[in-house]
C-alpha cells in the first residue's frame, strides 16, 4: 500500500517550506491568495488528505457538532435533526448523529465518544432512563463544550435548552376534551421522571381541576410511547366501572393503540369516545380516522437549538449565559375528538 501524502511532499513539489504549506492549507492571512491556491491545487493533485483530528487539536475547532437523540426512526427527532443541519450547514459545521435507544449507558458512551472526537458542541435529548447521575454532563461543562438540551432536558444551572410548553399542551388537549362534553377523561402518561411527561400530566390535572372535574387515579396510567402500550392501557381502562369516555395520551403512538382497542370493542369514535394525542406525527392526519394532536414544532426546535449553539460558540467563555427557549404548542383538532363545534 502506498504511503500517504504529507505536507512535506507538497513542500518538496513546490520548493517551499512545510510551514508555508501548512499555513496555506489553513488559509493563514499571512500567506498570499496565489500561494494558497497553488498549494491547494498541488495538494489535490497529490491526493493529500488533512488529518482532521490533528487540525482540531491545533486550532481548538473541529467544525463537528454532536447530536444525541433517543432514536432516529422517529419523525419528531428526524425533523429536529433536519432543523439543526439546515441551520449549521451554512456555517460549515458537520453533524455527527448518535442515538441512545433509551439506554443511559449508551447515552454516556455517546457523550464520551463525542468529547474524545473534539466536537465543538453537543445537542442532546436525554433518554427515558436517564437518572440523577450527572457526572458525564458535568464533564462536558468542565471541558467548556457548549451543551444544549432540546425536548427532553435536565434542569442544570448554566446549561441552555429548547423545549415546548408541555404543561400548556397538556392543558389545551384536556380542555378541548372537556369542551366536547367529556368529564371522565383518562390520561396515558409517559415516564414522569422526565420533565416533559410530568408537565403534560400537570397540564391535564390543572385543566380538570379548573373545570371542577374529579380526577380518578385509576384513569391515570403510565405507559410506553408505542402502539402496543396504548392497546394494553385501553383494555385496562375499558374494564373499569364506569370506564372513561375520553383519553388524553402523551404520545401519538399510544393514542393510536388506544383508538384501535376502543374501536375493536365496538365503541364509536368520536360519538361515544374521544382521543387526543401528543406529537402531531405525520400518520395522525393521514388516517381515515384522523387523530387530534398537540404539535411540537420539531423543525423550529432544531433550528433554534442550533442558533443557541452558534451564539455560545461564537462568544467568549465569560459571556456565555444560560438560555432557555420555550415554544408554544398548537392543538390540531381532527376526527378522533371532534364531536361538536365548540
Amino acid at each position: 500500500m502506498s504511503e500517504k501524502t504529507t505536507i512535506y511532499d507538497i513542500a518538496k513539489e513546490l520548493n517551499i517550506s512545510a510551514a508555508t504549506v501548512s499555513r496555506a492549507l489553513n488559509n493563514n492571512p499571512k500567506i498570499s491568495k496565489s500561494t494558497c491556491k497553488l498549494v491547494k491545487e498541488t495538494a489535490e493533485k497529490l491526493n493529500y488528505k488533512q488529518n482532521k483530528l490533528a487540525l482540531a487539536l491545533r486550532s481548538g475547532r473541529s467544525n463537528n457538532v454532536g447530536v444525541i437523540v433517543p432514536r432516529v426512526d422517529s419523525n419528531f427527532f428526524a425533523s429536529i435533526i433536519r432543523g439543526i443541519e439546515e441551520e449549521l450547514y451554512p456555517h460549515q459545521y458537520n453533524v455527527i448523529i448518535c442515538q441512545t435507544h433509551e439506554d443511559e449507558k449508551r447515552e454516556i458512551e455517546n457523550i464520551n465518544t463525542l468529547l474524545n472526537a473534539q466536537v465543538d458542541g453537543i445537542l442532546i435529548s436525554i433518554s427515558n432512563m436517564s437518572t440523577e447521575n450527572d457526572e458525564v454532563i458535568q464533564r462536558v461543562i468542565d471541558k467548556k463544550v457548549p451543551l444544549i438540551f432540546f425536548d427532553r432536558r435536565k434542569n442544570i444551572k448554566g446549561v441552555s435548552s429548547v423545549t415546548i410548553n408541555d404543561f400548556e399542551g397538556g392543558y389545551a388537549a384536556t380542555q378541548h376534551l372537556i369542551n366536547q362534553g367529556h368529564k371522565n377523561i383518562a390520561h396515558l402518561s409517559g415516564n414522569q421522571s422526565l420533565e416533559i411527561f410530568k408537565n403534560r400530566f400537570d397540564g391535564y390535572k390543572q385543566a380538570m381541576l379548573d373545570n371542577g372535574l374529579k380526577i380518578n387515579e385509576n384513569h391515570i396510567l403510565q405507559t410506553k410511547s408505542n402502539v402496543d402500550a396504548g392497546i394494553t392501557a385501553a383494555k385496562s381502562l375499558l374494564k373499569l366501572i364506569p370506564p372513561p369516555n375520553a383519553i388524553f395520551s402523551s404520545s401519538d403512538f399510544a393514542a393510536l393503540g388506544a383508538i384501535q382497542e376502543v374501536k375493536e370493542q365496538g365503541i364509536r369514535i368520536p360519538e361515544d369516545f374521544s382521543v387526543v394525542g401528543f406529537g402531531n406525527e405525520p400518520f395522525t392526519k393521514f388516517m381515515e380516522l384522523s387523530i387530534s394532536s398537540i404539535d411540537q414544532s420539531p423543525l423550529e426546535m432544531g433550528k433554534i437549538a442550533a442558533k443557541v449553539f452558534l451564539e455560545q460558540v461564537n462568544n467568549s467563555e465569560s459571556s456565555i449565559t444560560q438560555k432557555n427557549v420555550i415554544l408554544n404548542p398548537e392543538l390540531y383538532i381532527r376526527k378522533s375528538s371532534s364531536r361538536n363545534s365548540n
